[in-house]
C-alpha cells in the first residue's frame, strides 16, 4: 500500500507543478493562432504591414520576460524553496494574462502583459525540473522528468484546438481572441491550488539544517511508511548534503569555476541551444504561418490541431515505453537524426514544389499534404527525444550546491535562444522559405556529433551519483578538500 501510495504522490506532485509548463504550452499554442485572428488585429489596430513585426514582437517580448524570471527565482527559490516560488509564478503569470485579456486597443497593455506573464513562466520553468528532480524517486525519474513535456504537448495541443474552435464558432469580435488568452487563467490556477497541497523538495529542507521537515516530506513523497529504503536515501541526501557543506562552508561564484561544474554549466547552456536549432520551437510558436507556407491552405487551423495530437502521441510513447529502458544519449542522437531527415525533405519537397501567395482559401496540394506529414513526422521524433529530455538532464545533472544557479541558467539559455528563434523565424517563413528548413536540417546532424561527444549518460544514477558521473572517480576526502581549493586558487590566478 504504501509504495503504491508514494508512485500515486509523486505522480501527482510532478503533475501538479508541471501545470507551470502547461501554461508555458499554452501560451505557445493559443499566441500563434490569436494573432491570425482579424478580430485581434482590429481591436489593436495595426496595419496589415505591421503583421510580422507584431507576430515576432508579441512571441519574444514574453520569452524576454521569462528570461529574466528564471533569474528572479533563485533568490526565491534558495530561500523560500522550490514550492513556494512555484505558488509565486503562478500568481504573477495570473497577472500578466488579464492584462492580456483587457481590450484596452493599444499594443502597449497587451505586450506589458506579456513580459509580466513572461516573468511568471520563466520562473516556473526554473523551478519545475528542480523540484521534479529532487521529489522523484530514482528509479522513475526520467519517466516523471519528462511529464514537463507531456504537459507542454498537451497544452500545446489544446491550444491549438481552442484557437480553432474560436475561429470556426466564435464570431469576429472582441470575444473570439478574449475567450482563447483567457483560458491561460486555467492552468496557473491548477498550478497554484498543487502546489498548496504537496510539500516543500525534501533535499532543499535538508540543506536548509530542516531535517525532521526533510524526513517528514520525504516520507510523505514515498508513500508514509518508515522503511529501511527509506531511511537509506534519506541518509544518502544527508551524507551528500554534508559532504558538498564540507568542501566549502558558503557558496560562492568561483565554485561554478571547477572543472566538473564548468562543464555542467556549458551542457545546462549548450544543450538548450541544440534545442532550439532542433527547428521545433519554430514550428510551436508560428505553426499556422508555417502550415500556410507549406500549403496547407484554408485548412492551416486543422491541421495545426492534429500537429498538437501527433506531440502528445509522440511523448506519452516516449514516457511510457521507451525513457529508463535505453537511457538519455540514444534518444538525443536518433531524434535529432531522424529531425534532421524530415527537416531535409521538407527542403526538397518545398524547393521543387514552391507554394504561391494568395493560396489560403485552396486546399492543400499533394506536395503540401507530403510536407504537412514530414513536419508531423518531425514533431514525432521531437516528443520522442529533444522535446522532453533537456530539461530532464539539466534538472538532474547538478550537485545540491549548483542545482539552482545551474538549472535557472540553463533555463535562462532557453529563454534566450527561444527569443532568438522567434525573432528570426517570421522573417525566414517570408524571405528565405525553403532553405529555412534546410537550415534546421543541418543544425539537427551537427547536435548528433554534440551529442555523442558532450553529453554523459545519466540515466540509473541517483542525484549524488553526478559528481562522480562528470567529475569521475573522487580521491579520499582529504585529498578532494585539498584538491578543490587548489583548483578554486588556481583558476582565480588565472
Amino acid at each position: 500500500m504504501g509504495r503504491r501510495l508514494g508512485l500515486f504522490r509523486a505522480v501527482y506532485l510532478v503533475s501538479a507543478s508541471c501545470m507551470g509548463s502547461f501554461a508555458f504550452a499554452f501560451d505557445t499554442g493559443v499566441i500563434s493562432g490569436v494573432l491570425t485572428l482579424e478580430s485581434f488585429q482590429e481591436d489593436f489596430r495595426y496595419s496589415a504591414s505591421s503583421k510580422t513585426t507584431v507576430n515576432s514582437n508579441a512571441v519574444s517580448i514574453l520569452q524576454a520576460g521569462a528570461f529574466f524570471g528564471c533569474f528572479f527565482t533563485m533568490p526565491i527559490a534558495s530561500r523560500l524553496g522550490r514550492r513556494s516560488g512555484l505558488i509565486l509564478s503562478s500568481l504573477v503569470f495570473t497577472v500578466g494574462t488579464i492584462l492580456q485579456v483587457i481590450n484596452a486597443h493599444t499594443l502597449g497593455t497587451f505586450y506589458a502583459g506579456r513580459v509580466i506573464a513572461g516573468l511568471g513562466i520563466g520562473a516556473a520553468t526554473a523551478l519545475i525540473p528542480m523540484y521534479s528532480a529532487e521529489m522523484a524517486p530514482k528509479e522513475i525519474r526520467g519517466r516523471l522528468g519528462a511529464c514537463f513535456q507531456l504537459f507542454f504537448a498537451l497544452g500545446v495541443m489544446i491550444a491549438y484546438w481552442v484557437t480553432y474552435a474560436v475561429s470556426e464558432n466564435q464570431p469576429s469580435a472582441t470575444k473570439q481572441w478574449q475567450i482563447a488568452l483567457g483560458l491561460q487563467l486555467l492552468p496557473s490556477t491548477l498550478l497554484l491550488a498543487g502546489m498548496c497541497t504537496v510539500k516543500e523538495s525534501a533535499r532543499w529542507l535538508a540543506t536548509k539544517g530542516k531535517k525532521e521537515k526533510a524526513w517528514e516530506s520525504l516520507k510523505w513523497v514515498r508513500g508514509g511508511e518508515e522503511t529501511e529504503e527509506l531511511q537509506k536515501e534519506f541518509d544518502e541526501i544527508l551524507a551528500g548534503i554534508e559532504e558538498e557543506s564540507r568542501i566549502k562552508d558558503s557558496f560562492t561564484i568561483r565554485e561554478l569555476l571547477l572543472p566538473v561544474n564548468r562543464y555542467r554549466l556549458f551542457i545546462a547552456i549548450s544543450i538548450q541551444l541544440c534545442a532550439q536549432l532542433t527547428g521545433n520551437t519554430s514550428l510551436a510558436y508560428y505553426a499556422n504561418q508555417i502550415f500556410e507556407a507549406v500549403g496547407g491552405g484554408s485548412k492551416s487551423k486543422l491541421v495545426t490541431g492534429f500537429f498538437g495530437v501527433v506531440k502528445v502521441v509522440g511523448v506519452s510513447i516516449f514516457q511510457l515505453f521507451v525513457l529508463d529502458r535505453i537511457g538519455r544519449r540514444i534518444p538525443f542522437m536518433v531524434g535529432a537524426f531522424a529531425m534532421g531527415t524530415f527537416m531535409l525533405i521538407i527542403a526538397c519537397v518545398l524547393a521543387t514544389h514552391p507554394t504561391k501567395s494568395g493560396e489560403n482559401n485552396s486546399s492543400p496540394t499533394s506536395a503540401g499534404i507530403a510536407m504537412i506529414i514530414m513536419t508531423y513526422a518531425e514533431a514525432f521524433s521531437f516528443n520522442m527525444s529533444w522535446g522532453p529530455l533537456p530539461w530532464l538532464y539539466v534538472g538532474e545533472i547538478f550537485s545540491n550546491r549548483t542545482r539552482e544557479v545551474g538549472v535557472a541558467a540553463g533555463a535562462a539559455s532557453q529563454w534566450l535562444f527561444n527569443f532568438m528563434m522567434s525573432q528570426v523565424t517570421p522573417h525566414a517563413i517570408t524571405n528565405i522559405k525553403w532553405r529555412m528548413f534546410l537550415m534546421f536540417a543541418i543544425f539537427n546532424y551537427a547536435i548528433i556529433v554534440y551529442s555523442w561527444f558532450f553529453l554523459k549518460e545519466t540515466s540509473k544514477h541517483s542525484l549524488e551519483e553526478m559528481q562522480e558521473v562528470f567529475g569521475g572517480r573522487e580521491p579520499p576526502k582529504e585529498a578532494t578538500l585539498a584538491s578543490e581549493k587548489g583548483e578554486i586558487d588556481a583558476t582565480v590566478r588565472q
